[in-house]
């Protein structure tokens, strides 16, 4: 048992292994013509520069945090405050290798569609793995350093709490690489879009088009960076999660003891179940292949299939192990993990059921253009909704049956808190496979670049064709990374604001959260609240930004002779482009970052209770408000490319302008305020956590 998490460090040298065997099958293709190696390196210089500044500016904000954490918390001085910076490192380190390689694969991808789907779709998906795999393996090698280091060796006071730090790190990081990139992509797509597709009649991707190359780039930096940031945070926070809660429920703050023995396994099972994870990932990963019979979408879910059914036969096995010779019934534990990973499914297939266009919703949308934009706005709102439903209920079955399981499984130990920290098991289970996840969801971004290489470098129709197939799925495939990490960071907040309520109550059972207190109330409605107002600065930093690209880009054609035209040796100033998506996402990610943050700290060293009862509203909002958001954005963007497919008049039609218009409006929902939401509610609720000790100070 002691050896877990030298296994766990095992399992994430291996993934990292893999990534760096599938970036050098990357790397090693063919890049194309000479053109397309040009426009790939123009994207590949915007995306990097972007990148490097970003975290110029995010550095400032995490020694700023290093620093408050140093002084503030007894436990900072100086192990918080290394934790902290270390798990900063490390996710900004995961997104710095995907990114690069991400825009290695793009043009290796577009090439490889002139020979069809079978080569550009393995092509993407191992460039998207090396985003998945460097971003579990970092993770998980992340969290079981910090506790070998600060609990086990150094055995340092308040060891647990200093783990948390680790990802209040990553957290931080996470935070503002998808508002920034989130801001960044969709004002260059919707300048993009709006001048170049509706008001110039010019196709999607157009080289005429002076926001092409800031498009192509604000997919790398929004939906493989920012998403790579979002997803470690999940992962981390996920398996920090019940390590923490465990510990505050049995009252020990350090390692070492016979205490401490007693209840490690406790600690261990969660890194463990990392570890299988990680295992079973890379098996599913090596699975996807672009050969043989059945459609594109059944060769991506393979993986994630067979790494989901290896992750729940494992974890039962190392359930018997941790805990054999203890009273604890193992099935049962083994049964909370295989709830989450089973609702995480179930929540995927739901996002792909309101957000494919292999379906009736997305096909009824399509219908809705017929009559204009409003109707396809509001039959988008209207699906966004709806999509909530099943979600929510999804979400409460994997709360219930594993806080049952958890109970059933300490039903004979006197441990109080088995069902608590069963849904916290659930949490990870619902990222077990994040490595297959990621990767699955990062191909998508990949497979659009090559999409707008393809366009830009006069690669023939039926190219574009294969590449626009392999976008379309990636949009689903967003959608349903999109709802594994929404789900799991539903559950991990309820495990981290129970971890914060007997935090914040030293001596006592746990902080009272007793809604008929005034306190707890006021916090209810602010924490109620503040989803909408991070929505809504999201989104006005989005329509801000892209006011700016529209103008640029209505001048650009007002300007410049023979640009609209094609007139040949004319071409756009693309760099105006990209600095104008790179200055206002850096300039406007500030207030909703640091919103995140702020109101927490101030919130908690006023009232405890009302911190408690901010976090519940905030959770119960935030989770909706994501699931809404991000599924109504992607039910948009295929409702557009099923039109672009050749229905109800394909493009150019009445009804392909409506749909762009309804595209517009979901780009900032799915892409840049959704996706950012479970990272708000996980952020403020370990923030709370982190600095309860302070609060009560």
């Amino acid at each position: 048992m002691e050896t877990v998490p030298y296994l766990s460090l095992g399992a994430a040298v291996a993934g990292l292994v893999l990534a760096a065997a599938f970036a050098k099958i990357v790397n090693a293709a063919d890049a194309g013509t000479e053109k397309m190696r040009e426009i790939g390196a123009a994207i590949r210089e915007g995306a990097m520069a972007f990148l490097r500044r970003e975290y110029r500016w995010v550095a400032v904000f995490v020694v700023g945090m290093a620093a408050l954490i140093a002084i503030v918390l007894d436990y900072g001085r100086p192990w918080g405050a290394i934790a902290y910076v270390t798990g900063a490192v490390f996710s900004a380190t995961a997104g710095f290798v995907g990114m690069r390689v991400a825009t290695a694969a793009n043009m290796r991808t577009a090439h490889a569609a002139r020979e069809g789907s079978e080569k550009a779709l393995p092509l993407a998906f191992r460039g998207g793995a090396v985003m998945g795999f460097t971003v579990a393996s970092l993770g998980l090698a992340g969290i079981s350093l910090a506790y070998l280091v600060f609990v086990r060796w150094l055995q340092v006071e308040d060891g647990f709490q200093v783990v948390a730090t680790f990802g209040l790190g990553g957290s931080s990081i996470a935070l503002f690489a998808r508002i920034g990139g989130g801001i960044y992509t969709k004002a260059a797509d919707i300048g993009a879009d709006l001048v170049g597709k509706v008001e110039a009649g010019i196709p999607e991707d157009d080289p005429r088009n002076p926001a092409t190359i800031a498009d192509n780039v604000g997919d790398n930096v929004g939906d493989v960076a920012g998403m790579g940031a979002d997803l470690f945070e999940s992962y981390a926070g996920s398996l920090v999660a019940p390590i923490v809660l465990a510990a505050l429920l049995v009252g020990i703050n350090t390692g070492g003891g016979a205490v401490f023995t007693e209840f490690e396994p406790l600690f261990l099972f969660p890194i463990l179940i990392g570890a299988v994870g990680m295992v079973a990932s890379i098996i599913g990963a090596v699975l996807v292949r672009g050969g043989g019979s059945g459609t594109l979408a059944s060769k991506l879910h393979r993986g994630t299939n067979v790494a989901m059914l290896l992750a729940a036969a494992g974890t039962i096995g190392g359930a018997y192990w941790v805990f054999s010779g203890t009273e604890v019934e193992p099935i049962w534990l083994a049964a909370t993990m295989i709830a989450g990973l089973a609702a995480g499914w179930a929540i995927g297939f739901t996002s792909e059921y309101f957000t494919s266009d292999h379906y009736r919703p997305v096909k009824w949308l399509a219908g809705q253009s017929e009559t204009g934009p409003a109707t396809v706005v509001i039959g988008g709102v209207a699906q966004g909704m709806m999509s909530a439903a099943p979600s929510v209920v999804l979400v409460v079955a994997a709360i219930g049956l594993a806080n049952w399981f958890g109970t059933l499984a300490f039903d004979t130990t006197g441990f109080t808190g088995g069902g608590l920290y069963g849904i916290s098991l659930a949490a990870i289970g619902m990222l077990a496979t994040t490595g297959v996840v990621v990767a699955v969801d990062a191909y998508g971004p990949i497979a659009d670049n090559a999409g707008g290489i393809a366009e830009m470098s006069g690669l023939p129709p039926e190219v574009r064709k294969v590449t626009d197939s392999l976008d379309s799925l990636g949009n689903t495939t967003a959608a349903i990374a999109k709802g594994f990490a929404i789900g799991s960071a539903a559950i991990t907040a309820l495990a981290l604001f129970k971890a914060f309520s007997v935090a914040a109550s030293p001596g006592s059972a746990e902080l009272p959260i007793d809604i008929t207190d005034v306190d707890v109330t006021i916090g209810l409605f602010l924490g109620a609240m503040t989803p909408f107002i991070f929505a809504a600065l999201t989104m006005q930093s989005v329509g801000r930004a892209a006011k700016q690209m529209i103008e640029e880009v209505r001048r650009q054609f007002r300007e410049i002779p023979g640009l609209r035209e094609g007139r040949e040796g004319v071409t756009p100033e693309y760099a105006k482009c990209v600095d104008i998506s790179t200055a206002a996402a850096l300039r406007e990610m500030v207030a909703p970052g640091a919103l995140a943050i702020v109101i927490p700290l101030v919130i908690g060293f006023i009232s405890a209770e009302a911190l408690g009862g901010f976090l519940a509203g905030a959770l119960v909002t935030g989770f909706v408000l994501a699931i809404f958001m991000a599924n109504a954005g992607g039910a948009w963007d295929n409702a557009k490319k099923y039109i672009e497919s050749g229905q109800l008049g394909g493009k150019g039609s009445d009804a392909h302008k409506a749909a762009v218009t309804g595209d517009t409006v979901g780009d900032p929902f799915k892409d840049t305020s959704g996706p950012a939401m479970n990272i708000l509610i996980k952020v403020m609720t370990i923030v709370a956590l982190v600095f309860a000790p302070a609060f009560l100070g």
